[in-house]
């Protein structure tokens, strides 16, 4: 069964950093292009990075530019968000998807996310001011 788990999640103040792992198992990643997003309670997801299969390609939104980077370790199956100059604003539960077919550049618009291959189960992050 192919999944998805998050961690690193937790609670630190704003302007502080956190690095969210996605950790998938149960086939080989390498073809899969993947994604973070977030959603703040009453919230609608939201994308915030996306990375394609290889690694070459990274997109952001506007919101985290500069700040967050995505990256991935293929040998560990593994996708990273290293997130810097954390705002209050950023708090929110975190997902990771990934999909073979959704191009990484596509993976902002919302009407795709229900076409993903598999979803993690989130995990949290909150921020002090």
């Amino acid at each position: 069964q192919v999944k998805l788990v998050e961690s690193g999640g937790g609670l630190v103040q704003a302007g502080g950093s956190l690095r969210l792992s996605c950790a998938a198992s149960g086939r080989n990643f390498d073809n899969y292009n993947m994604g973070w997003f977030r959603q703040a309670p009453g919230q609608e997801r939201d994308f915030v990075a996306s990375i394609n299969w290889s690694g070459s390609e990274t997109y952001y939104h506007p919101d985290v530019e500069g700040r967050f980077t995505v990256s991935k370790d293929k040998a560990k199956n593994t996708m990273y968000l290293q997130m810097n100059s954390l705002k209050p604003e950023d708090a929110a539960v975190y997902f990771c998807a990934a999909d073979r077919e959704l191009a990484a550049r596509d993976m902002y618009i919302k009407k795709v996310y229900g076409y993903f291959e598999v979803w993690g189960q989130g995990t949290p992050v909150t921020i002090s001011s």
